[in-house]
């Protein structure tokens, strides 16, 4: 009997969150195979940005009608239909769009691609074992572009114990919402999903293996959003699980203190770790950097024809980022004499937890471990006209920028509409700009939100020009 002789492609993307947008016109003329275990559209588009944000602007509104007596309103949360939240997330948008999204690449639009489902494993230099259904094959190609994203962190303390926990994986898909939940993590993950199920009712817990919430974030911001936090879900700081246990009371987890913390529903969200690992790397020639596949400033392995993107590879698990990467890695492929570097300069974040919180740059700390010469200043939401409508006492701006040329080295704000406000803070990082200049040089609609940011520009402190 003899084997097959495999099928040979002139691109092959494995993952199909933003590897999936590489294929456009410019690449009709090429043979391409798509591999995607999982489905179409990646983290992003099913277990991640989307389908979360769907699930937290129902509880910023949740919110808002608790607090609808600060503003002279009588209202009330009567209820939460959570199967009508989950139809709306993903029955009528997230499902159909993954499913349109995969019977585009198999249909007639695209005649020139195949798509294999099974799990990809390198058997060889740019050589692939996949499969479509039951049936195992191995592919071949003459440009690799791997694209796989990554997947829940699990701490052996909970992989090993048995118990029953979720992730952001599967914990939109509830059947029913929980009275209460044990969110294990203290990053943006778990911030933004206990602020989800603390507004729908649900009696949340937070567990963090350190003393303050969003620690990677401006000091500030992590000590603000630490103690408001705790005015909102019960904080266990400072611990670390060791085990876990199930019954018919949900799960309980032991803390290194001695402590134990029992709630029906446990949600694991310590972070995600790259899909390099269960690729086979060392089978093509592909090296690894710790948890990351290694690549130069251009998206290329070390491996020959063989790119990386995305979460899989990149130093940021942003969809922002990934999406910028497969530009850059798209551009590369049709102009190998023109290559773009992967766009890592000044990279925003957001998350949206309540308040949101957003930032871009150094933190006060990097930028003077730096040797910049700073100047800092902090301005509150409650010090501008729009701040007063909100009654907000709590949300404030932070700028960073250096003393010396009046560039700004860092933006950090916590308060409503931060993922909205710091856009533009990024033009003028992205742009090089004077802030001196852009304070003075442009109207500020007065009495928009936006004035915190011009006060908060104002508010810097120069030497002379």
């Amino acid at each position: 009997m003899t084997t097959p002789s495999p099928t040979h492609y002139d691109l092959i993307i494995i993952g199909t969150g933003s590897g999936n947008s590489i294929p456009g016109p410019e690449f009709d003329d090429k043979k391409i195979a798509i591999v995607e275990k999982g489905r179409f559209g990646g983290t992003c588009l099913n277990v991640g940005c989307i389908p979360t944000k769907m699930y937290v602007y129902t509880a910023d509104v949740a919110e808002e009608i608790r607090n609808a007596t600060t503003y002279g309103l009588d209202a009330q949360l009567n209820g939460v239909d959570w199967a009508s939240i989950r139809e709306r997330v993903f029955g009528r948008r997230i499902d159909p769009i993954a499913d349109g999204g995969e019977a585009y690449r198999r249909g007639e639009e695209t005649p020139n691609i195949d798509v294999y489902d099974r799990a990809a494993r390198f058997v060889g230099e740019r050589t692939i074992e996949t499969g479509s259904g039951d049936e195992l094959v191995t592919i071949t190609g003459d440009t690799i572009v791997i694209a796989a994203g990554a997947r829940p962190t699990i701490l052996p303390a909970i992989a090993d114990s048995g118990v029953t926990y979720y992730t952001n994986e599967n914990i939109m898909r509830l059947e029913e919402l929980p009275k209460t939940m044990t969110v294990l993590g203290g990053g943006f993950i778990a911030v933004e999903f206990a602020h989800v199920f603390a507004s729908l009712g649900v009696d949340v817990t937070l567990v963090n293996r350190s003393e303050r919430l969003l620690r990677k974030t401006d000091a500030a911001i992590s000590d603000r959003y630490t103690e408001l936090a705790a005015k909102r879900f019960n904080l266990r700081l400072g611990v670390t699980p060791t085990g876990a246990t199930e019954d018919e009371h949900g799960v309980t987890l032991k803390l290194d203190d001695g402590s134990e913390v029992t709630s029906e529903v446990l949600l694991a969200a310590t972070g995600r770790t790259p899909n390099g690992d269960q690729l086979n790397l060392d089978a093509a020639g592909i090296e690894m950097d710790g948890q990351r596949i290694r690549v130069d400033a251009y998206g290329r392995t070390t491996a020959e024809g063989v790119w990386a993107l995305g979460d899989v590879s990149s130093p940021y698990q942003l969809k922002h980022v990934a999406n910028a990467e497969m530009r850059a890695v798209r551009h590369n492929l049709l102009h190998p004499d023109d290559l773009k570097p992967m766009p890592h300069e000044n990279v925003p974040a957001a998350i949206f937890t309540h308040p949101q919180i957003a930032s871009i740059g150094l933190t006060e700390d990097e930028a003077r471990d730096a040797g910049y010469d700073v100047t800092v200043k902090v301005q509150d939401y409650g010090d501008v006209a729009f701040g007063w409508a909100m009654e907000d006492s709590t949300g404030f701006a932070k700028l960073i920028a250096d003393r010396r040329n009046g560039r700004l080295l860092g933006a950090h704000i916590i308060g409503p509409q931060a993922s909205t406000l710091i856009q533009q803070l990024i033009t003028v990082m992205a742009f090089d700009l004077d802030v001196r200049d852009v304070a003075r040089d442009q109207y500020w609609i007065h009495p928009a939100l936006p004035e915190l940011i011009e006060n908060a520009l104002l508010g810097l402190e120069f030497g002379p020009r």
